[in-house]
């Protein structure tokens, strides 16, 4: 019995890793961020797992990234600033965030 918890909470565990993932990358394109960004190249924006791997480690990225996706940046992957996204609320800010940092 203990055994088939174990299996059924690791198969869940997984099973909404996939979820939010395609949730996550709906997302993205929602709110126009696929726009400027591609999880594997770098277009106007720098690709996902590029900026992933940037912060991979850093236990602040998570905020830091949020306060960019919300109020735009500048100057970190180059001339081209990021807008700020008034569209995309803070909850929405923190699942995309996530996502990207998630890719590899």
């Amino acid at each position: 019995m203990k055994r088939s918890l174990m299996l059924f909470a690791a198969v869940s565990a997984l099973a909404s890793t996939g979820a939010f993932a395609q949730d996550a990358a709906a997302l993205a394109k929602a709110k126009n961020c696929m726009a400027c960004h591609s999880v594997q190249t770098k277009l106007v924006g720098p690709a996902y797992k590029d900026v992933a791997a940037k912060y991979a480690g850093q236990k602040d990225a998570e905020g830091k990234l949020v306060a960019k996706v919300m109020k735009g940046g500048s100057g970190v992957w180059g001339p081209v600033p990021m807008p700020a996204n008034p569209q995309v609320t803070e909850a929405e800010a923190h699942t995309l965030v996530k996502w990207v940092l998630s890719q590899k």
